[in-house]
């Protein structure tokens, strides 16, 4: 029962795993982008009251597993957090915008799943992202390196 939040009229406990990437899956966010990229998203997530659950930024995409209120879409959450983290880094890194054309610095789509039940276990899952990663990247057709 401590997961559940209320609003005036509203009891609620809705948590999504977001799954977003970078045009071209370009794998972009390393040292200060990375931490930059981490920052906007969690301005914006505040500035709309929604919690950040667990979140990753990777190289070539960004894991996030949120507590969107119900008087919000998924899909107008995801399309704010898009188009304002890209303005944002526009201005941060000027750089971006030769290799984005018209700010088109995200891909079109996104991948969202309700975590119901299982919220530890996709926190758990975003928290090692990156070591899973690294891991696949050592693999070759003989095994581990």
């Amino acid at each position: 029962m401590e997961n559940i939040k209320t609003m005036a009229h509203t009891s609620w406990n809705c948590k999504y795993h977001i799954v977003f990437a970078p045009k071209f899956r370009r794998k972009v966010f390393y040292g200060e982008k990375r931490q930059e990229i981490g920052k906007i998203l969690r301005s914006l997530c505040e500035w709309k009251k929604i919690t950040i659950v667990e979140a990753e930024v990777c190289p070539d995409h960004v894991h996030m597993l949120l507590e969107i209120p119900p008087k919000y879409a998924v899909s107008s959450v995801v399309g704010f957090l898009k188009g304002k983290s890209s303005l944002q880094l526009y201005e941060r890194f000027p750089e971006l915008k030769f290799k984005y054309r018209n700010r088109e610095f995200w891909c079109r789509g996104y991948y969202v799943d309700t975590a119901g039940k299982n919220a530890v276990k996709i926190a758990n899952y975003i928290k090692h992202q990156l070591d899973e990663d690294k891991f696949g990247d050592q693999l070759t057709m003989f095994g581990k390196m």
